[in-house]
């Protein structure tokens, strides 16, 4: 406490939210007047030294903020928004639906992405806006945002479709395939996690492994299916490709590998690219009286909770997500600053996850769950 007859230091006094000696507290909290006051500068300096505008001498810019955390000042976001015409968020936004994206726990690859992509944005100072799987509407026009990043961008992508109406930027996860969308995305390598999946299955006997997909033109499908095609015919077998619809989720994984394996019961083993479709192929498979993985093997793409949690687990891929998520948000961040950044970027190299349900058992070892 100062002597008596002393002048208050710079975080008391009724400006600053405290109220003189034995009087009562003020509760409001203290203004961009109050940091002038108590630094004996202007308003419109102390706006310049806080958010590094302008010219303002170094020593009294660092005199500024000294004062400004003294005196708990925090600044108005919403008002230095509507200055700079930003809103300081982003979106993430698909139309991949949510019986594949997240499922009826709201927990897969669609949300995986959301949380990383959450932290890194924060980092930054920017909110992420979680946006709902885009079919129909038009919710990428009510939200404000300064740009998005789109998960796996289908051929004619309502998000995408969306976003460019609206003049703003945005990147991708997972490589664009509609003609002439040369925006920046992060190639998450479906051609090499099938080439993977395919190896692992070979190594584990199989002689005639199917594909499953989603019906659409994802990168995830497009890549994949060529990359299963090569194989095939690098290794002498007939391809056997079925597609399922998205929007089907589980039972049309169900259906797909159970019509696949009625015309083909020489396929032994089943790469179910979409987790959900894979998840339904097991009970097709065992429906049909046959064992997972003794008599077919399963694999899957995304290793997440329904690839854990099935019974067997599913043998899945790690994608690097966070990582992925992490580097379309700095792709992001660095075209809203108007910075030339690369093209693609490109997270570590996929690794197979192996698990019970691609594992042949042999006598006398259990396969890892």
């Amino acid at each position: 406490m100062p002597p008596s007859g002393s002048a208050p230091g710079p975080g008391t006094g009724p400006d600053t939210g405290t109220g003189p000696v034995g009087g009562p507290a003020v509760s409001r909290p203290p203004t961009i007047a109050d940091v002038a006051k108590a630094a004996a500068v202007s308003r419109t300096t102390v706006s310049h030294a806080l958010n590094g505008l302008g010219k303002v001498d170094p020593r009294t810019r660092e005199r500024i903020k000294k004062v400004a955390a003294e005196l708990g000042y925090r600044p108005n976001l919403r008002a230095q928004r509507l200055r700079r015409g930003e809103a300081k968020a982003i979106a993430l936004a698909s139309s991949m639906p949510f019986a594949v994206a997240g499922g009826p726990s709201r927990l897969g690859f669609y949300m995986e992405v959301a949380a990383a992509a959450a932290e890194r944005a924060l980092v930054h100072g920017y909110a992420l806006v979680l946006v709902p799987p885009v079919r129909t509407g038009s919710p990428l026009y009510s939200v404000d945002i300064d740009g998005a990043i789109v998960v796996e961008p289908d051929q004619d992508d309502v998000a995408v479709a969306q976003l460019r109406e609206r003049g703003l930027p945005y990147v991708a996860l997972g490589r664009p395939v509609a003609a002439g969308d040369e925006a920046p995305y992060v190639d998450l390598r479906a051609g090499l996690v099938v080439d993977l999946l395919l190896a692992h299955l070979r190594e584990q006997g199989a002689r005639h492994p199917a594909l499953i997909v989603g019906a659409g033109a994802r990168h995830s499908t497009v890549d994949a299916r060529a990359a299963y095609e090569r194989a095939a015919a690098e290794h002498g077998w007939t391809p056997v490709v079925a597609t399922a619809s998205e929007q089907g989720g589980e039972e049309a994984g169900y259906a797909a590998c159970a019509a696949l394996l009625a015309e083909h019961p020489d396929v032994d083993a089943v790469c179910a690219l979409v987790d959900v479709f894979a998840v339904g192929a097991v009970r097709a498979i065992r429906d049909g009286g046959r064992r997972v993985p003794d008599d077919i093997m399963v694999v899957t793409r995304y290793d997440g909770l329904r690839a854990r949690t099935c019974e067997p687990p599913l043998t899945a891929v790690d994608l690097h997500l966070d990582r992925a998520a992490d580097d379309a948000v700095e792709l992001l961040l660095g075209r809203l600053r108007g910075e030339a950044t690369a093209p693609v970027a490109t997270p570590p190299e996929p690794r197979v996850v192996p698990r019970a349900s691609s594992l042949r058992r042999t006598p006398g070892v259990t396969p890892p769950a």
